[in-house]
Parts: C-alpha cells; sequence; structure tokens
C-alpha cells in the first residue's frame, strides 16, 4: 500500500491527490491510501510518501474539479478540506474517485456511503464555522485594532472572517486560531488573507486577552443583567454552547 501524506493546507492536499492520483493509474486506487500529517504510527509493510505543495498540480486539480464535476462538488471538498477529521482526506479522495465518473450528479447520490461521508464531514465544518461567527468576541487595542482568539477544532477562521469581513469592512482586526498559530488578517477597507504566525508573535497576541475597556465591561454588565435566575438551565446552555467553546468569550470570564 502506498500512503501519501501532506501538511493540512489546501495548496498541499490538492498536491497529494494529484500525486496519489497519478500514482493510481500504475497500482489502482485500492493501493492508495492519503493522509493528513502527522502521522503518529506507521504501519510497517506500507511505504509513506511525503508530498510538498506545488501551486502548478494544485491549480490543475481545482481545475478539473469545477470543469469535470461542478462548483457545488468542489465547495464541498474545500470545506471537507478544513476538517480536522483523521479520514477527511481519504474521504475526499473517494469521493473524487465517484465524482470524476458521474459527474455533477456525484452530490445527489445520498446512497452511496462515500458521498454521504463526505457531505457528513463537510456539514461539521460548516455548523463550526457558524457557532463561531456567532460566538467570535473582538477585543479592542486602542480602538485601532480589534482581536479575536478561537480554538476551533476544524481550520474555520477564514470562514469566520469571510463574515466580518461583511460587517467590519472599515476596521482593522484580526482572528487568531490559537490551536494552529495562523491568524485571519483584515486591513481596513481590503481584503482578507491567512498569515502564519511565529512563536514570538503568537505570544505577544496572546496577551491581548488580558486587555479590557469600556465595551468589554458593558457586555459583561449586559450578560448578566438579561439573564433570569428563575430560568438557568446550565444542561441546555452547556449544549448550545459548550464548555470547550467558552475560553475566549468575555462574558464568561470573571
Amino acid at each position: 500500500m502506498k500512503i501519501f501524506t501532506c501538511q493540512d493546507r489546501l495548496e498541499d492536499i490538492m498536491t497529494c491527490i494529484y500525486d496519489a492520483w497519478s500514482a493510481a493509474l500504475k497500482v489502482g486506487h485500492s493501493q492508495i491510501q492519503l493522509r493528513k500529517e502527522p502521522v503518529f504510527q506507521q504501519t510497517m509493510f506500507d511505504e509513506y510518501i511525503h508530498v510538498d505543495g506545488n501551486p502548478s498540480k494544485a491549480e490543475k486539480v481545482i481545475l478539473s474539479i469545477r470543469r469535470d464535476i461542478s462548483e457545488e462538488a468542489y465547495l464541498d471538498i474545500y470545506y471537507a478540506s478544513l476538517s480536522a477529521d483523521e479520514d477527511a482526506l481519504q474521504a475526499i479522495y473517494n469521493f473524487l474517485r465517484i465524482g470524476f465518473a458521474v459527474g455533477n450528479t456525484v452530490t445527489r447520490l445520498y446512497t452511496n456511503p462515500h458521498v454521504v461521508k463526505l457531505l457528513e464531514i463537510r456539514r461539521r465544518v460548516s455548523n463550526e464555522a457558524h457557532h463561531f461567527r456567532e460566538f467570535a468576541r473582538f477585543q479592542s487595542l486602542d480602538f485601532k485594532v480589534y482581536i479575536s482568539h478561537l480554538k476551533p477544532k476544524n481550520d474555520v477562521i477564514m470562514l469566520v472572517g469571510r463574515h466580518f469581513a461583511d460587517r467590519m469592512p472599515s476596521e482593522h482586526w484580526m482572528i487568531i486560531d490559537d490551536n494552529r498559530k495562523i491568524a485571519c488578517v483584515h486591513p481596513k477597507d481590503g481584503e482578507n488573507y491567512l498569515r502564519y504566525l511565529t512563536e514570538e508573535e503568537f505570544k505577544t497576541l496572546q496577551q491581548t486577552e488580558a486587555y479590557e475597556d469600556e465595551f468589554t465591561d458593558m457586555w459583561k454588565t449586559f450578560f448578566h443583567a438579561v439573564s433570569i435566575r428563575q430560568r438557568e438551565n446550565y444542561v441546555c446552555q452547556r449544549n448550545l454552547f459548550p464548555i470547550w467553546k467558552r475560553k475566549h468569550a468575555v462574558e464568561f470570564k470573571n
């Protein structure tokens, strides 16, 4: 078995698919597997092949998906590529095998387990992005830059960033993924872009959570003022806003 591995980035993922598919033309798809790195435990008799991102190969894969399958299928694959699921990359590959065979009807093959698997991964990513769009909290640095810290399971900060680009277009802001140490940066009246943070940059930006201003205090006061003690339901609250998502929500800080 040939197992192709790559880093968790779109360009690397698409390049990995390109190289794996090229190898499958010689040995068969059944002899190919794909995994995101890091791979913590390698099997003894399999060949592991690391793949680095290649812009040309990645572009060819993306164009082929859009042309030969559909834009909808590419969107499903893009969302799945953001997933932290261990088998997300293999799910994308299995989906593409069907998609290139049947064309744009693939997204409606609800009885095919490979299609259902990919759509389920896409749904989980989309749900998490939607949740963080609702619960992202920004803190102001001298009313010049607004910073939000998130710890999502999936790589959703660009999805969250697109939402705020429409609502805060004329502000400097930054959404930081504390798990992956990357930031979605939005310059005033500009376009969002991803920035991979150095360890020093990340530690400096972590300190911003200690900053408070009048709006932070006002939000905390409002949160507690509108609550109705007789209707408190902590079980329901944890279902709607799980504890692991509250770390960067200012209303839950003392």
